[in-house]
């Protein structure tokens, strides 16, 4: 048997599949499943014909190939129509589950809707049902009482590890490789990596570190990121991030990082046995330019999990309706590879006009503020938001309530000390030694400076340098310093406003 075909058949059924089979039993005549994943879904209906007390014959329908009867492996290649396909199924007198796959196009054929509306009411009476798999629902009014829908979910992690296993056997009786040494930290790290992936998209990453590896281990995890990251791109909703950055890069919010380090393990089955729920997420909010995107990047590469950027801005539209439907697409997809980080970068810009917006554009930013922190409360998928903002007074209230997230930061100007690590992270970024510089008059000159602006000073101070052809001096970075007007100086009362708000309603990232 080949390798995908084993993988296939060897779990037991699923509660999604349970779910299909009792609603076969109860002879409701027409299933819609949406799943990309054929072979997969295909196998799952073999296993409920063979469980049924009397064994159903499956059948399967493509445009292309007409019927094909799965037991006894032959196909009448003539039934190619749509119509053809319902009428043989309605006059039809095998105890059968017929699998029309993509045939969502035809229910925009007001004759095959029809149709499908006709065969509804005879298969009530018999043995047969009918069910279309395909990857989009399309679901017209006129059949909708008619059908019920199932989105299939993607492989769980047992069905995964099962796969895995499969695989590594296979691999191992080919000789493509000669062992697997998979610690158990390791295995559940590969496995959850790959969670959101089909089937046949594991086996491909899993593929690719044998040609590349000649193993299974560690360096496979960044190939199993590299098929999520082709999900992503192909979506054109959320934009992927590799980040590089670690928390040793993030100078000043040392009591952020302890609580983000607590839940490095918090998306483990040893989490959920111990009682652990998954973390929601966090809202960072603060001064602009003193390291809360730069925290969405490390911890995504600290807690290696994909880092997928949620721009707001790209999800209103001039059509109705697909703003809300771009932010549900962007939901489902995100929760289709968890376990992951979905960040918003300033989502007041984003969502600053819910509350007075169906003044504008007939409620839609209401409406996709709505789904967006409906699904923040509700949410059980191993989803991390991590949301950034820079002006509260344009956040919705809403979004504020606890439960929001799990915790919400204040992201202050960082204190003398912090400053001196912003120098020495920024000053060994660019292979400068910090002992060569004087660090103490550094903090002191850069009193009220984010880090992004001690950043740009530093880039700044070497310009000068670069220019004049000598190394990089604390006379270049005073000097950088002393030209530079921090933002604090700019914007005092809007900082001393977001400090007072910050006093009762957030936490300190500072401690």
């Amino acid at each position: 048997m080949p390798i995908m075909q084993q993988i296939y058949h060897t779990s037991s059924l699923s509660l999604m599949t349970q779910d299909v089979k009792l609603h076969i039993q109860a002879r409701y005549p027409i299933i819609y499943l949406v799943s990309w994943e054929e072979a997969r879904i295909i196998a799952e209906i073999e296993k409920i014909a063979i469980e049924e007390d009397q064994r159903k014959k499956v059948f399967l329908w493509t445009e292309t190939l007409g019927l094909k009867n799965l037991v006894l492996n032959d196909a009448d290649q003539s039934m190619t129509d749509p119509l053809q396909v319902l009428t043989y199924i309605a006059n039809s007198e095998e105890k059968a589950i017929f699998v029309l796959l993509d045939f969502h196009p035809f229910l925009e054929n007001h004759q095959v809707v029809r149709r499908v509306r006709d065969i509804a009411k005879s298969l009530k009476s018999t043995h047969k049902t009918v069910i279309f798999l395909s990857p989009k629902l399309v679901l017209p009014d006129e059949v909708s009482k008619e059908i019920v829908v199932f989105d299939f979910d993607l492989p769980s992690l047992e069905e995964l590890g099962e796969a895995l296993d499969a695989f590594l056997e296979q691999a191992k009786r080919d000789r493509r490789i000669t062992s697997v040494r998979l610690k158990k930290e390791q295995r559940e790290r590969l496995l959850k990596t790959s969670q959101g992936l089909t089937i046949d998209e594991m086996h491909g990453a899993l593929s690719k570190s044998v040609v590349a590896h000649q193993k299974i281990g560690e360096n496979t995890i960044p190939m199993m990121l590299e098929e999520k990251k082709q999900i992503i791109r192909k979506s054109g909703v959320l934009e992927y991030y590799a980040p590089d950055d670690t928390f040793e890069e993030i100078g000043g919010v040392p009591a952020l990082k302890r609580w983000l380090s607590k839940r490095d393990l918090a998306f483990t089955e040893d989490a959920r046995k111990f009682g652990l729920p998954v973390p929601k997420g966090l809202l960072l909010v603060g001064v602009q330019g003193c390291g809360k995107s730069l925290t969405a990047k490390a911890v995504a590469a600290q807690w290696k999990l994909p880092l997928l950027r949620f721009d707001l801005g790209k999800v209103f539209s001039g059509v109705v309706g697909s703003s809300e439907e771009n932010v549900r697409k962007a939901i489902k997809l995100a929760e289709s590879i968890a376990p992951c980080i979905l960040w918003i970068d300033e989502i007041e810009k984003g969502l600053s006009g819910s509350a007075s917006s169906h003044f504008s554009d007939a409620g839609t930013a209401a409406r996709v503020f709505g789904t967006f922190v409906t699904w923040l409360q509700e949410k059980e998928k191993s989803v991390f938001v991590i949301a950034t903002a820079n002006n509260i007074a344009l956040l919705p209230p809403e979004l504020l309530r606890k439960g929001r997230f799990d915790e919400i930061f204040f992201v202050d100007l960082p204190g003398a000390e912090e400053r001196r690590d912003i120098f020495q992270i920024h000053l060994k970024k660019r292979h400068r030694s910090p002992k060569q510089f004087d660090l103490q008059l550094l903090k002191n000159k850069s009193e009220g400076f984010s880090g992004a602006e001690i950043e740009q000073a530093i880039i700044s101070a070497l310009y000068d340098a670069f220019e004049h052809g000598r190394p990089l001096s604390t006379d270049d970075l005073v000097k950088s310093l002393e030209e530079t007007v921090p933002l604090s100086q700019t914007m005092d009362e809007q900082i001393s406003a977001l400090r007072n708000w910050a006093q009762t309603r957030a936490r300190s990232a500072s401690g």
